[in-house]
């Protein structure tokens, strides 16, 4: 395998053959490297750490090390990441704590921006994109293909559903619901469907239009939630993404941002 010689490999790694370890970088112990996995250089893997194929983790990235959480006291847990994501420069993915379940997930696909920061038992899926300096605080969970502009802040415990957009410089303190463009404007609000991504990612038209009505039955309508679901379930016609939108809605334990 292609390891550079001034690098430092734990003996009790687990690299595959055709992985690529570059100049300057440290791999600890417990820590596995799927094929064709490349650290271009400069970056610092700590175990336990899983790490699929084909993933690229820019210079200086930091993965796998202790939770900045006050409660973490040294317990065993670990970081998972899935295939084909790009780690960019100076992002930061922490594992988990015992009081997240000890685990911190990515899931395959994803763009990690420069700076942005992945903390403890943080749990992101598939195809999701954090922007510079994006900041996740602890046991945030990013659904499938959401996209977060840069400088976003998430606090803990919020989710942000799928296919959701969020803004640049927003603060995110409660649930962000799925399918929705949320922005700052000065405070963060839905401002309806995020027609464009979903339009790109296939999505017919009508489903789409379906959206755009439940946004506005929810944020403009002066309804409260329970009614506006109530007019969403009754005027408009039922579809998987309706119901998701709904059940995410029920589901909340933070609260959405409307």
């Amino acid at each position: 395998m292609p390891i550079h010689p001034t690098a430092i490999v734990d003996p009790l790694a687990r690299i595959a053959d055709s992985a690529e370890i570059g100049p300057y970088s440290i791999v600890g112990a417990e820590v596995e490297i799927g094929p064709r996995t490349r650290l271009m250089g400069h970056n610092y893997l700590e175990g336990p750490t899983w790490i699929g194929e084909e993933n690229v983790f820019f210079p200086f990235s930091s993965v796998g090390v202790a939770s900045q959480d006050l409660k973490y006291r040294g317990e065993r847990a670990e970081t998972r990441i899935g295939h084909r994501n790009r780690i960019r420069e100076f992002v930061t993915i922490h594992r988990g704590t015992k009081g997240g379940g000890l685990v911190t997930a990515i899931g395959s696909d994803n763009l990690l921006m420069t700076y942005s920061h992945v903390a403890h038992d943080v749990q992101i899926g598939d195809h999701v994109i954090l922007g510079n300096s994006v900041g996740l605080a602890g046991h945030v969970v990013i659904e499938d293909w959401a996209d977060l502009s840069p400088y976003t802040g998430v606090h803990q415990f919020c989710r942000i559903g799928r296919h959701a957009f969020i803004g640049p410089y927003s603060v995110i303190k409660q649930d962000i619901l799925p399918f929705s463009l949320t922005s700052t404007k000065p405070e963060v609000e839905v401002f309806g469907a995020n027609s464009i991504g979903l339009a790109r990612r296939g999505f017919e038209k009508p489903v789409i239009e379906s959206l755009q009505t439940a946004f506005r039955l929810l944020t403009r309508s002066q309804l409260n939630t329970s009614q506006a679901i109530e007019r969403i379930r009754a005027e408009l016609p039922p579809c998987p993404e309706i119901d998701e939108l709904v059940r995410f809605i029920q589901t909340s334990e933070r609260g959405v941002v409307k």
